[in-house]
């Protein structure tokens, strides 16, 4: 079946090669995408031969940022605890942007396109004793080639509904062919482990849970980026909005004008001097004091709405909040809501959450509220005013998160046990 397969893929991958090309004339994220990819396999040359010699070496593919964030528990465990070369592989232009200095790889790069002659010319550079996929991503000669020569193929963080377009007839065979390639697939939940092994008959699923609990998890202890912001708020209630668009800061300056002696800090999704600007207007419009975080002035308090004008904060910036409002839930979909809920605060989203498993869990377990536009100042004001209420929210979400741990120990101790790493890991 996958000889089948890959016939028909390869027949017609030089289309969609072609179709790449032309979208990218009118798309500047694909047009970024082929661009990186110019010289790619001339700049590989020379990095693997940087590689630390006499390791094994585990390949780590992710379509963007939000997939990789998934494989970066397991990718710091393996480097703490095996003596192995570590290569990351990028499909989307942001995600190689976003990490192409990532600390714990050896290597990172954009994943070749895939034709068979560029598969099979990685796979010869690399030379994976381990290729893990992540969540999705299924590229058919990249894969083929890696289990050709000999890798131990693994998908992680797999995921999949019951009405996904994987069971559909003809793509079913497909995707029965590129899943029974994977030696080991980890599901995150059993429910998704059933429909993987029912659906496609397979007998190497195992529900490992989501390594993004973990990560959230490890990622609250830490308080390098608020430091100096700490003492600003120790002793004030703090509404923390993250990865807010228009949409949500429009609502939440509103919404914060019901609010007494509460602080407010916005972690915008874009920090583009534009949009920066615009929100400062809003603030202005409302008659809202505010100050940017790179140029706190001297007597800055808590009083001011405090603007977040820089990346990477958000992760350590929820540790600051009372409560935490998520944003993206009034338009595209909601964003990431374990970051806030792995500090056990409660967390308030808007309704677009279907694309997002873990928003509508958190809420039936009581550590989230969804809100419409009308119902967001309501819940906000009533959260902060019943002190009750909002701590036993705030446990119930720190409770969801912990009891979710674990999926990176799972993972690392498959992979232990596994021959192409075995005489190198320990768990």
């Amino acid at each position: 079946m996958l000889t089948f397969w890959r016939a028909i893929y390869n027949l017609l991958f030089p289309a969609f090669r072609l179709l790449a090309r032309v979208l990218a004339w009118f798309n500047p994220k694909i047009r970024a995408s082929l661009q990186g990819r110019v010289g790619l396999f001339e700049r590989l040359s020379e990095s693997v031969q940087a590689l630390p010699q006499g390791r094994k070496r585990v390949w780590f593919h992710a379509a963007s940022v939000g997939e990789f964030e998934q494989a970066r528990p397991i990718i710091a465990e393996l480097r703490k605890r095996g003596d192995v070369a570590i290569v990351v592989s990028f499909l989307s232009a942001s995600g190689y942007e976003a990490r192409k200095h990532f600390p714990d790889a050896d290597l990172v790069t954009y994943l070749p396109e895939d034709s068979p002659k560029n598969a099979k010319r990685f796979c010869a550079l690399v030379k994976p004793n381990v290729a893990v996929v992540v969540r999705y991503d299924f590229w058919l000669n990249h894969l083929a080639e890696a289990k050709a020569s000999g890798a131990k193929l693994v998908l992680i963080a797999a995921s999949i509904q019951a009405r996904n377009n994987y069971f559909k007839p003809i793509l079913k065979s497909f995707y029965k062919a590129v899943f029974e390639l994977f030696d080991k697939i980890f599901a995150v939940s059993e429910s998704d482990a059933r429909r993987f092994s029912q659906g496609f008959g397979l007998k190497t699923v195992e529900a490992a849970g989501d390594t993004r609990f973990d990560q959230v998890f490890e990622r609250s202890k830490r308080r390098t980026k608020i430091a100096r912001l700490e003492a600003f708020y120790r002793e004030t209630r703090v509404l923390v909005c993250g990865s807010t668009w228009r949409i949500d800061e429009e609502l939440i300056a509103e919404a914060f004008l019901d609010l007494e002696r509460v602080a407010l800090i916005v972690a915008p999704h874009e920090v583009d001097e534009a949009h920066l600007r615009w929100l400062e207007s809003l603030l202005n419009a409302k008659g809202l004091r505010y100050a940017r975080a790179t140029k706190l002035p001297e007597d800055f308090s808590s009083e001011r709405v405090l603007i977040i004008d820089e990346i990477g904060y958000l992760a350590e910036l929820y540790a600051l909040a009372s409560v935490a409002y998520v944003g993206g839930g009034f338009g595209a979909n909601v964003h990431n809501v374990l970051e806030a809920a792995a500090h056990g605060v409660p967390v308030v989203f808007g309704g677009n959450v279907q694309k997002s498993r873990e928003a509508k869990e958190l809420a039936q377990a009581g550590g989230a509220f969804i809100a419409t536009k009308e119902s967001l100042a309501p819940t906000l004001r009533r959260l902060f005013e019943r002190d009750d209420e909002r701590r036993e929210a705030g446990k119930r979400a720190a409770e969801f998160v912990q009891r979710r741990l674990g999926a990176t120990t799972k993972i690392l101790k498959s992979l232990a046990e596994t021959q192409a790493l075995q005489t190198k890991i320990g768990v």
